[in-house]
């Protein structure tokens, strides 16, 4: 389009789109693409024009076809009550609205919030330094495997990750690894947890970082942390360790057991349930400082010597160095870290630990219970748990997660004989009805 066709962003004239096309060789903007007839717009979008109250109540009609199911699913993905008032201040619209904040004369309020957010993951991890978010756990621990790379004096390029891993974010790591030509290989687990001996044995000078998580794909806390960062650090490899906010109030600090780098999810926090959306976090030792992927926000003075906030450390242009980049990833998920250290303030420091408790006392309760029942036994790992638990059932897992499916439950199937339950907050109130369904099909 010119700008003679009423736009005022498209910078030719209609006689320099003219000379354009003929150097080119064709006639009109429209030869340059192929489109085929059936998807080609010929002008009437074919949508009946309806009332805003006829609208509302097709949606409402469209939205009831959805399954009236009670939720006890994790892996990954996981909902607690957010409170009233994340809506309504992250709902502002200066927060709403805004753009990247790489002009602080006109964005301090938002980059105070990012550096609250950054300042609570500091806390929580024990480490020095968090970036204000990435797209999610899976990107971020792709960019704990480039970061690793770049800062180990190790000639190694193996990514050690353990056997249970969920498919998501192991595929994500894949395809940030087969860029950097590293290979990601695997290390056994034993009842729920790493098998530090095996570990052990296979960890040598090809590795150039362990990845660990507690807790696991199976919701289990990892009881041997220290011992996994010993085995990284004698072989110099870096120590990756994956966690989420709500579980790093009441478990052992990352760095205390040696953590290099910590990566997660934040979407717990400030977030429903989305199955999709997340929310990345990335903390790691101040030694990797320069490396850090992302954006990080800066607490500085102003000209008046008042405290002001800045992002800080990296230029805009390092984002677009191609190979010489630290990252490819030049954006983040501002808004949303933002909800999420409106929750986190919201709890506080206290509050934040009892929702942690109860995601271990609510998953303890209900796995004594299921255990009860004939046919089932919970939670199938001897260990700690948080959230979630494993549930092996003597029918075929699908078919019994079929069953609850009918009887208004919905549970993972992740294996032949094996079931995944998980409970928060927002589904605590249902587990009677769920032992009742479970007790139903079994």
């Amino acid at each position: 389009m010119s700008r003679a066709e009423g736009t005022p962003y498209a910078p030719h004239t209609d006689e320099e789109t003219a000379a354009m096309l003929a150097a080119i060789g064709v006639d009109d903007e429209e030869d340059l693409f192929d489109i085929p007839d059936a998807v080609a717009f010929d002008g009437d979008f074919g949508i009946e024009p309806r009332t805003e109250r006829e609208i509302r109540d097709e949606c409402a009609r469209i939205l009831n076809r959805n399954d009236d199911l009670t939720e006890f699913l994790g892996r990954g993905h996981y909902g607690h009550y957010v409170p009233s008032v994340v809506d309504h201040l992250a709902d502002r619209t200066e927060f709403l609205t805004s753009y990247t904040q790489y002009q602080p004369e006109v964005s301090q309020g938002f980059l105070q919030a990012l550096f609250e957010y950054q300042s609570m993951l500091v806390e929580l991890t024990g480490l020095d330094v968090a970036n204000c978010s990435m797209y999610d756990a899976a990107t971020a621990l792709g960019e704990a495997a480039t970061l690793a790379d770049r800062v180990r004096s190790t000639s190694g390029d193996v990514v050690l990750v353990p056997e249970r891993l969920r498919e998501g974010k192991r595929a994500v790591l894949s395809n940030y690894c087969a860029g950097a030509d590293l290979t990601v290989e695997e290390y056994p687990m034993a009842d729920g947890t790493a098998d530090v001996d095996a570990l052990a044995e296979r960890a040598g000078e090809d590795a150039v970082m362990v990845y660990a998580e507690s807790p696991t794909v199976r919701g289990c806390i990892e009881e041997r942390l220290a011992a996994i960062g010993d085995l990284a650090d004698e072989t110099d490899a870096l120590f990756a360790l994956g966690s989420d906010v709500v579980a790093l109030s009441v478990l052992e600090s990352p760095a205390a057991v040696g953590a290099d780098v910590v990566v997660g999810e934040a979407g717990a926090l400030g977030l429903p349930t989305a199955y999709g959306m997340g929310l990345g976090i990335f903390a790691c030792r101040d030694d990797f400082l320069r490396q850090v992927p992302g954006r990080l926000v800066g607490a500085s003075e102003d000209a008046n010597g008042d405290r002001a906030y800045t992002l800080t450390l990296q230029t805009r242009e390092q984002h677009i160095r191609k190979e010489r980049a630290t990252s490819n990833i030049c954006t983040n998920q501002a808004w949303v870290a933002l909800r999420a250290a409106i929750h986190a303030a919201t709890l506080g420091p206290d509050g934040l630990v009892d929702l942690a408790n109860d995601c271990v006392r609510e998953a303890e309760s209900l796995a004594a219970r299921i255990d009860d029942l004939s046919g089932a036994a919970a939670p199938v790992h001897d260990r700690h748990h948080f959230r979630e638990f494993a549930v092996r059932v003597d029918q075929p897992a699908a078919a019994v997660a079929e069953d609850l499916e009918a009887e208004g439950f919905a549970v993972h199937a992740i294996d032949d004989h094996l079931l995944q339950v998980c409970v928060t907050d927002l589904n605590a109130g249902k587990t009677d009805g769920l032992v009742a369904a479970f007790e139903e099909v079994l």
